[in-house]
C-alpha cells in the first residue's frame, strides 16, 4: 500500500508518499480501507520528533479515519465486511489501510460523507471524555474553550452548547471569533488584545467560569485558576505554551477546584473503547440530529500532506484539515 512516511525528522518537507507493508488486522482487529483522514497538532509533534507513537502502535501518521471494512480479525464480531465507518487510532491514518481495533470503531452518522466522518473520531473522544466524563459540564454551567477555532474547539463549542452551558472561547483573529459565534459560542475573546480572565470575570458577573477545555499548559495555568469559579473544573489537554510552572495549591483549595490533564493516543485500548463507545451513544445523536456538525477548513489529497501541514503549523484553518484518498 501507499503511506506518507517521515524520512527524517523535521519540517513538512520531510513527508513523503511511498510504498510500505500492508497491515494485517491481529486478534480483535479490523482492516479498514482508508478514504479519507484528518491532520491533528499530534502528526506535527510527531513529524518532528517530539511523539513518538506507542508500542505496538503503526509507525504513520494519523488519529483518526473514515472507510469501508475490508477484513475481519479473529474474535471481531458486530462488523461486517463492506461496513462504511470511521475510527479512532494510535496511528496509520496517512495510508491506502489501517488496522484498528473493533473496539474503536464508529458508524458514520446519518447524512454525513466519509470525508465528514473523518473529521470527527479524535475530537469526539478528546471532548467527550474531559468536558462530558471529567469535568461533568452541566447545563447552565459556563465553559472556556481555548482556541476555540482549532478542531478540538470547535466541537468543543457545539457540544458544551448542546450540554445546556453558556461557552466562552477564545481566538487570535476576527475571523476565527466570528465563526466561534456562529457555531454558538457566547463571546469570542481576542487572546491577543484581552485579558481572557478579566473577560471571564465580566461574562459571569464576576463569578468566574465552571469548566475550562486548555490547549496551552504551562503557560495559561495561573489565569486558568484566575478564572474558575467556586468548584470549577480545569481539563488541560495540550501543551503549546509549555510543560512546567508553578501551581498555587492555595487558591486551588480555596476555590475547592480540580485540574485534570490528559492524553488520548497512549491509553489503552479498553479504555479508548470505553470513550469510543460513550461517544457513539452520547455525541453521535447530536451529529446525527445535525445540532453538532464537523468543521472542515479545506480538503487535501493524501499525497499532499505536507501542504496540509504548514496550513496547521501556521495556524491559518478553522476547524479541521482533511486529507483524502
Amino acid at each position: 500500500m501507499q503511506a506518507i512516511t517521515i524520512r527524517e525528522p523535521g519540517g513538512p518537507e520531510v513527508l513523503d508518499w511511498t510504498e510500505v507493508p500492508d497491515p494485517t488486522p491481529a486478534h480483535g482487529e479490523v482492516l479498514v480501507d482508508v478514504v479519507a483522514t484528518a491532520v491533528n497538532r499530534a502528526d506535527l509533534m510527531q513529524r518532528e520528533g517530539h511523539y513518538p507513537p506507542p508500542p505496538g502502535a503503526s509507525p504513520y501518521l494519523g488519529l483518526e479515519c473514515a472507510g469501508r471494512i475490508s477484513a475481519l480479525g479473529d474474535g471481531v464480531t458486530g462488523w461486517r465486511v463492506g461496513t462504511e465507518v470511521c475510527a479512532l487510532l494510535s496511528g496509520g491514518g496517512y495510508a491506502e489501510r489501517v488496522a484498528v481495533p473493533a473496539g474503536q470503531l464508529l458508524p458514520v452518522p446519518a447524512g454525513l460523507s466519509l470525508v465528514e466522518a473523518a473529521a470527527l473520531p479524535e475530537v469526539a473522544c478528546t471532548v467527550w471524555s474531559n468536558v462530558g466524563q471529567l469535568a461533568h459540564l452541566r447545563e447552565g454551567e459556563t465553559c472556556l474553550v481555548h482556541g476555540g477555532a482549532s478542531g478540538i474547539g470547535t466541537h468543543a463549542i457545539q457540544v458544551a452548547k448542546r450540554l445546556g452551558a453558556r461557552v466562552l472561547c477564545t481566538a487570535g483573529s476576527a475571523a476565527k471569533r466570528e465563526r466561534c459565534l456562529q457555531l454558538g459560542a457566547d463571546a469570542a475573546i481576542d487572546y491577543r488584545t484581552e485579558d481572557f480572565v478579566a473577560r471571564a470575570r465580566e461574562e459571569t458577573g464576576g463569578r468566574g467560569v465552571d469548566v475550562i477545555l486548555d490547549i496551552m499548559g504551562a503557560a495559561y495555568l495561573a489565569r486558568n485558576l484566575d478564572a474558575l469559579a467556586p468548584n470549577g473544573r480545569l481539563a488541560v489537554i495540550g501543551l503549546q505554551g509549555g510543560t512546567r510552572t508553578e501551581l498555587d495549591l492555595r487558591q486551588l483549595m480555596s476555590k475547592r477546584a480540580a485540574v485534570t490533564a490528559t492524553t488520548l493516543r497512549a491509553r489503552p485500548a479498553g479504555e479508548k473503547a470505553a470513550i469510543v463507545a460513550a461517544v457513539r451513544a452520547r455525541v453521535w445523536p447530536w451529529i446525527s440530529d445535525g445540532s453538532v456538525r464537523p468543521v472542515i477548513d479545506r480538503e487535501l489529497p493524501m499525497a499532499r500532506a505536507a501542504e496540509a501541514h504548514r496550513v496547521v503549523d501556521a495556524g491559518e484553518h478553522i476547524g479541521k484539515v482533511v486529507l483524502a484518498l
